[in-house]
């Protein structure tokens, strides 16, 4: 993702602040839905959560209005930096504070989970923020709507809401370890398999290559050093599309060079069945 390599990026160089936000939100909402509200600026009109083309009295819930949303997002990024004993509780708290603001006019929620990784990593509990919580999100989306709209309505609503959420943090962090196990078992019987088919030099950088990005063309391969020649590489791929280690998702027409895939792979980064 690219915001996601920019995030990551700035943060080698500077602390999170409301400016990279707005940054993140600027690139976020490029050439997606929602780049005509207000990408990377802070809304000025006041927002509601409720039913589709309903008016705001028949709202689930109402952020602050826009004149309040400067005091609400500088004690946001206060809470941010500050040092806690438990981040993780920290972070259940930032989340939910975000997107009670809720301070852009789209992408809140978009942008909301991608903080989760970013905090993780700039607090030091990831070597790279690569948690993402949008899966778990989708799995139990109702009580996780329920307990942001609770927050302000019921005794003790806070102490639900962070159990919650370090409920489905736990759950997320517990499946993607075993993915990366998945996957580093298929990176390993593929390379036995590539090596066999191929007999070159460049199985294993090819296999490389595949896994970095396993939707591509010949032309995206050729980039990577060591690399054959380009006839050279195209007989790899063909051997490789006919060997069953890829497979082919467009042909070759014109200009365009032919699409493959690694389908286990991208289907176990899914988590579902994609090809």
């Amino acid at each position: 993702m690219v915001t996601l390599s920019k995030a990551q990026r700035e943060l080698e160089s500077r602390p999170f602040n409301l400016n990279l936000l707005l940054e993140l939100h600027a690139t976020l909402l490029d050439s997606v839905r929602g780049r005509f509200k207000g990408p990377g600026r802070f809304r000025t009109t006041q927002n509601w959560i409720g039913p589709e083309n309903r008016p705001i009295e028949e709202a689930y819930f109402v952020p602050p209005s826009p004149g309040d949303l400067s005091l609400y997002l500088d004690r946001w990024e206060k809470y941010y930096h500050a040092p806690e004993l438990d981040p993780l509780v920290q972070l259940a708290i930032v989340h939910a504070q975000f997107e009670i603001i809720h301070p852009f006019s789209d992408g809140n929620g978009r942008l909301g989970r991608l903080l989760i990784p970013l905090f993780l990593y700039e607090k030091k509990l990831l070597p790279r923020p690569l948690l993402f919580l949008s899966e778990s999100i989708e799995v139990h989306r109702r009580a996780y709507e329920l307990g942001l709209r609770g927050l302000s309505k019921r005794e003790g609503a806070w102490n639900h809401w962070v159990e919650f959420f370090l409920l489905i943090l736990g759950r997320q962090a517990l499946q993607n370890t075993a993915r990366a196990l998945s996957i580093k078992k298929l990176y390993e019987e593929l390379k036995i398999k590539v090596i066999a088919l191929t007999r070159s030099q460049f199985a294993i950088p090819l296999l490389d290559q595949i896994f970095f990005r396993p939707v591509f063309s010949s032309a995206d391969l050729a980039v990577a050093q060591p690399c054959p020649s380009r006839p050279a590489l195209n007989n790899l791929v063909r051997t490789l599309s006919k060997g069953g280690v890829i497979k082919q998702l467009r042909e070759a027409s014109g200009q365009r060079g032919a699409m493959y895939v690694q389908a286990e792979l991208v289907n176990l980064c899914e988590g579902r069945e994609i090809f």
